[in-house]
């Protein structure tokens, strides 16, 4: 099995005044094609800025991250969004939709960016598949918290992406939403054959992955393999 993402000895360090914090330090680890991930640890720990890092949002002050055979450091700005519009999809906490288009226009963009045309049916395809098929023309606004995660979903997937980050995304749901959103994740995931990395304090959500890192600090302390049904009664 092929490696997707290969992080080493990866360090943050923000400037704050006349003094440095370091976010993240020495950070290494591997992500098998076709895995799952989850990142732990209390706020502040470093998770969604190693995140940030992984997908080539921000980058490291040392060490490197391979990103589908392709070394981040070496890119431009412009070619590591080329490369996240190739090879990525994430999902938010949040959702990050644009509030003045539809839930189908929505799903579209990141075909869109890469110039592909008549896409509009395979969008739809998509909305029906998480149950949005009689809301491809509603705006965000008129939609509930769960209801715009499922429309970010299908984004996040429309290009068939090689790996999915997604940072806490089910952080702004009800407890009822969230397992809802939990389950289709994981079940488009498994379809897709995408590899998952996924930022969650839900240790219960993260143990469905198969492997967790905690961070504490901002430094690695643990890299586990588990299974959910004997250490969590999933």
């Amino acid at each position: 099995m092929s490696s997707i993402l290969k992080v080493e000895q990866l360090s943050k360090t923000f400037n704050t005044g006349q003094k440095q914090l370091t976010v993240l330090e020495n950070i290494s680890f591997t992500v098998e094609q076709g895995t799952g991930l989850s990142i732990v640890g209390p706020s502040g720990s470093g998770k969604t800025t190693l995140l940030g890092l992984c997908a080539g949002l921000d980058e490291p002050s040392t060490g490197s991250v391979t990103l589908a055979d392709i070394d981040l450091n070496r890119l431009s700005e412009d070619d590591r969004a080329y490369v996240r519009n190739q090879h990525v999809g994430f999902v938010f906490q949040n959702f990050q939709l644009l509030p003045t288009l539809t839930a189908l226009e929505n799903v579209m963009i990141p075909m869109e960016l890469r110039g592909e045309k008549n896409i509009s049916s395979l969008a739809k395809d998509l909305l029906e598949h998480v149950g949005l098929g009689e809301r491809t023309h509603h705006y965000p606004s008129q939609m509930s918290g769960g209801e715009q995660q499922r429309v970010a979903i299908a984004r996040a997937f429309i290009t068939n992406p090689k790996i999915l980050f997604a940072d806490e995304p089910t952080g702004n749901l009800d407890e009822e939403t969230a397992d809802t959103i939990t389950n289709l994740l994981f079940e488009l995931n498994k379809e897709k054959g995408t590899t998952l990395v996924l930022v969650t304090h839900n240790l219960q959500l993260a143990a469905h992955t198969g492997r967790i890192l905690k961070l504490k600090g901002g430094i690695l302390v643990e890299d586990k393999s588990i299974h959910a049904k004997a250490e969590y009664g999933l």
